[in-house]
């Protein structure tokens, strides 16, 4: 029987093993894929305060060398299934075998949804993105595609537009998802196209950076899109069936906390990019695991 165990080895699920290992709690980390999630395919982190440029890859094995010197125990271990025993506790069903805890915490993250090309996942950090937030300014000047027609999409391109040389959104229908405003203000900006009706069907890599785009049509027409930059915004999937038995989730998936990181089942808490929130970035992700450790500790203690 552990205290605490953390199911996600990124930056929320590490962050909250440190903090809980720092508190003198039995903490133990559940990763089946990899440690520091998905801030490690990033080859170049700029916005997290204090350390400067460090690539994503160096960050997540920091993150993991500090949890691990405060005593978080980190398992390459997958978890299969969760469920809550009588007695209040839950149970692990992990790679490794059954662990039990007294409380736990869900920071199993998300994914984004991808154009499913090949190649594609070979470009990721490489001309192809997933957050513009995040890698935009690496584009500056330059010619750069969305992929999309919901608010996200609109919202990238508008971001993108305020410092790329040129900006194209490509959406496969005639009709947007995105709220009106934000289609009317793509429309006046001068350095941004939208193209309806329009597939990526290919990525073209030179030098193993993206170089340009294969596009086609309603009618079959294929075009060449020369750009630096994919920033796909198709939205995320998160990683939460498993929960789904333990705490509620939204329409789309995500799981429903409050501001303490506390799930409608006691002693079960969520963090990362697994929840419902407005923002999913490496500074909230962060917060969102050192709010859960805090209330974990406070509810193990009141039991």
């Amino acid at each position: 029987m552990i205290e605490l165990a953390v199911i996600g080895g990124g930056p929320a699920g590490l962050t909250a093993a440190l903090y809980a290992a720092r508190a003198g709690r039995s903490v133990a980390v559940f990763e089946g894929s990899g440690f520091g999630g998905q801030i490690t395919l990033s080859p170049l982190v700029e916005n997290y305060p204090g350390l400067g440029a460090v690539s994503g890859m160096e960050l997540g094995d920091r993150m993991y060398a500090q949890a691990e010197a405060a005593g978080a125990e980190l398992t390459f271990s997958g978890v299969q299934r969760i469920e809550r025993n009588t007695g209040g506790t839950f149970l692990l069903e992990t790679e490794d075998g059954p662990v039990s805890a007294r409380a736990v915490i869900y920071a199993a993250g998300a994914k984004p949804r991808t154009l499913g090309l090949p190649g594609e996942e070979a470009l990721v950090g490489r001309g192809v993105s997933y957050c513009a937030l995040c890698d935009g300014p690496f584009f500056d000047g330059q010619d750069v595609a969305v992929a999309g027609g919901g608010n996200t999409a609109f919202e990238d391109a508008l971001f993108l537009a305020g410092r790329c040389r040129s900006v194209t959104l490509i959406h496969r229908r005639k009709t947007f998802r995105a709220e009106q405003t934000l289609v009317e203000q793509a429309a006046q900006r001068e350095n941004l196209t939208i193209l309806t009706d329009t597939v990526i069907t290919d990525l073209h890599a030179d030098n193993g950076e993206l170089e340009h785009l294969l596009l086609k049509n309603a009618d079959g027409r294929e075009t060449r899109l020369p750009v630096s930059g994919l920033f796909v915004a198709f939205g995320r999937v998160p990683d939460t069936e498993m929960a789904a038995a333990l705490a509620e989730r939204d329409q789309e998936g995500y799981l429903l906390t409050n501001d303490r990181m506390e799930t409608a089942a006691p002693g079960f808490f969520a963090a990362g990019d697994c929840r419902h929130k407005q923002v999913r970035q490496l500074t909230t992700a962060v917060s969102d695991g050192t709010l859960a450790v805090v209330s974990a500790c406070r509810w193990l203690a009141e039991q």
